[in-house]
């Protein structure tokens, strides 16, 4: 009796979470992917959303090389938190927006396959910010889904993330558009937490020196 050849199982695919590859050109670049991933980070903290920075997001369910890193991506209806990388089919949602941190070295890719790519997928919004000034005329340009083609955003507003966007040297600046309060980057906002703490030292210390002139007065504060 011959034996039945052995059957070898199907091998798993694997959807790499990195490529080895640098996660931006300079360190200006890498800066303004931080501080936008940050700053909308804590912006959207609290909703069913999340944003990612350069993770591979994968657009082709059985297919590991159909990928793209995204410098950054806002992702409503989704649970919150971080991924090693974002499988469309998987989560259910497209990124509503993405940010990349383009250059001259770029600039071609992110024109042509990236748009042609995110314009495809549904994605709303796609930004192109270019902090070293190298090719984009006052830096920031933008591109707004309508039907299923991208049109030229002319007003610096981004829809899905409600804010008002401005350039503020080699990164963008984020304005509610409710209150028109500035998202605030990680150094402002330490600063505002350092000046906040000052004031608060010094109320209580203008509070001590009131309750020893009223006890200098034979007046006890504590009554």
């Amino acid at each position: 009796m011959v034996a039945a050849p052995f059957a070898k199982p199907p091998t798993p695919l694997v959807y790499p979470t990195s490529d080895g590859e640098p996660v931006a050109e300079t360190y200006v670049h890498l800066y303004a992917l931080l501080v936008t991933l940050e700053v909308l980070k804590q912006y959207l903290e609290g909703q069913q959303a999340t944003v990612l920075g350069n993770q591979f997001m994968y657009y082709a369910q059985g297919f590991p090389k159909l990928r793209v890193a995204p410098d950054v991506m806002a992702i409503f209806g989704v649970e919150p938190g971080g991924r090693d990388s974002y499988k469309i089919w998987e989560e259910g949602q497209v990124p509503a927006v993405v940010f990349e941190m383009t250059s001259e070295g770029t600039r071609q890719k992110d024109e042509g396959f990236k748009y042609t790519l995110y314009e495809q997928l549904g994605v709303q919004e796609y930004w192109l910010f270019d902090p070293k000034g190298e090719w984009i005329e006052g830096q920031l340009q933008g591109y707004r889904l309508r039907g299923d083609v991208y049109e030229l955003i002319t007003d610096d507003r981004s829809e899905p993330l409600q804010l008002r966007l401005q350039i503020e040297g080699q990164l963008i600046g984020f304005y509610r558009e409710d209150t028109g309060e500035k998202l605030l980057i990680p150094s402002e906002l330490a600063q505002a937490l350092q000046q906040e703490r000052q004031r608060a030292e010094q109320a209580e210390a203008q509070v001590e020196q009131l309750k020893e002139q009223l006890r200098s007065l034979g007046v006890n504060p504590e009554e």
